[in-house]
C-alpha cells in the first residue's frame, strides 16, 4: 500500500527542485553567455554539430544547485540521502573543473583520461567508506531477479563499487551528445527509482524526486534545439547520482537494466575502438564497426534527427525500468 506520506515525500523535492532549476536557468544562462563559457565542437564529429558550437555550456550547475539544496532540506529526514548529495556534488565537481580547462583553454579536452580516472577512485572509495561507516549501509546488492536473494562480495564489496561508479560514471558521460538526451534518458531512469522507493516506503525517494524536478526544469533550456549544454558538468554528475541512489537502495546490480542506454553507449565505443585497433595492426588500415559511436552518433550519420533518437533512448530506458520492476519483485 502506497500512503499519502510516500507521496508527498517525493512530490514536494520534485517540485521544489524544479522551481530552483527552471529559476537558475533564467538567470545562469545569459551569464554564461556573457562569459563566453561555450561549447567547443570536436572536428571529428558530426558535422551537423559544427554549428553548436557557441552555445553556452555548464549548464550542469542547474541540476547540480537544485538538487543539492532540495536534497539537504529532505536529508534532515533521512540521512541516506546526504551520500548520494555527495556522489552526485564530488563527480559534478570533476566535470565542473573538466569544463573549466576546456572554456579557459578553448579546446575540446579537458582534464587527462589520467587525471579523471584518479579522481573518479577517490570519490568512489570515499563513497563507499562513507555508506559503511557514516550511514552502517551494506555493500551487498539485491539479484535481480533473484526474489529477494543479495549477492555478499565481503571485502570485494569496496573494488566492485568503484568498478560500477566508474562504468556508470563514463556511460552517463558518453550519453550526453544529443539535445536533451542525457537529461531525458536520466529522467526516465531516475523515476524507476522513484517509483522503488515509493513502494518500498524508503525515503530516499525525495532524492530521486529532486533530481526528477531538476532534470525536468534544465530540459526547458536544453530540449532541441539546446539554448544551453550540461557539460560533463552535468553529465558527471547525473552519473553520480545514478551509482548514489542505486547503491542507498541496494539495487547497483539494476544499474545495467535501468541504465541500459549508458551501457549501450559504453559497449559501442569499445567495440569500435578494439575493432579499429586490431583491423589497422592486422591489415594495416583501421575498419569501424559503426559509422561514429558513441551509438547516437551512429543512428544520426544514419540519417535520424536528434529528436527522434532523444525519444528512442528514453523509451528504451522506460521499457527497461518496466523490466526492472518485474526483477525487485
Amino acid at each position: 500500500m502506497i500512503y499519502f506520506s510516500d507521496i508527498l515525500n517525493t512530490v514536494l523535492p520534485m517540485l521544489l527542485a524544479f522551481a530552483i532549476s527552471t529559476v537558475t536557468g533564467h538567470f545562469l544562462i545569459p551569464q554564461l553567455r556573457r562569459l563566453k563559457v561555450q561549447q567547443t565542437e570536436r572536428g571529428e564529429g558530426p558535422q551537423s554539430h559544427l554549428g553548436k558550437s557557441g552555445t553556452p555550456n555548464m549548464g550542469g550547475l542547474m541540476i547540480i544547485a537544485a538538487f543539492t539544496v532540495t536534497g539537504l532540506i529532505f536529508a534532515v529526514k533521512d540521512a541516506r540521502i546526504l551520500p548520494v548529495v555527495f556522489m552526485t556534488l564530488g563527480f559534478g565537481l570533476v566535470g565542473f573543473v573538466d569544463d573549466f580547462i576546456k572554456v579557459t583553454k578553448k579546446r575540446s579536452e579537458g582534464l587527462t583520461v589520467r587525471q579523471k580516472m584518479a579522481f573518479q577512485i577517490l570519490i568512489s572509495l570515499v563513497f563507499g567508506l562513507i555508506l559503511i561507516y557514516f550511514n552502517e549501509i551494506s555493500l551487498d546488492m539485491i539479484i535481480p531477479f533473484g526474489r529477494g536473494a543479495v549477492l555478499h562480495l565481503g571485502w570485494f564489496g569496496l573494488p566492485a563499487l568503484i568498478f560500477i561508479a566508474v562504468a556508470t560514471v563514463n556511460g552517463t558521460n558518453l550519453t550526453d551528445g544529443v539535445d536533451g538526451l542525457c537529461g531525458s534518458v536520466t529522467i526516465a531512469a531516475s523515476l524507476v527509482f522513484t517509483i522503488i522507493a515509493v513502494l518500498q516506503h524508503n525515503n530516499v525517494s525525495a532524492a530521486s524526486g529532486a533530481m526528477t524536478g531538476a532534470l525536468l526544469g534544465f530540459l526547458i533550456y536544453n530540449a532541441y534545439p539546446a539554448k544551453v549544454f550540461m557539460g560533463d558538468t552535468g553529465s558527471l554528475a547525473l552519473g553520480g547520482f545514478i551509482v548514489g541512489i542505486a547503491y542507498v537502495m541496494q539495487l547497483p546490480l539494476f544499474i545495467p537494466i535501468i541504465g541500459f542506454i549508458y551501457l549501450l553507449e559504453s559497449v559501442t565505443v569499445m567495440i569500435q575502438v578494439g575493432w579499429f585497433k586490431y583491423t589497422k595492426r592486422k591489415y594495416g588500415e583501421g575498419r569501424r564497426v559503426f559509422r561514429m559511436t558513441p551509438f547516437h552518433h551512429h543512428l544520426e550519420l544514419g540519417g535520424w534527427s536528434e529528436v527522434r533518437v532523444t525519444a528512442l533512448f528514453t523509451a528504451i530506458t522506460a521499457v527497461a525500468g518496466a523490466v526492472s520492476l518485474l526483477a525487485i519483485w
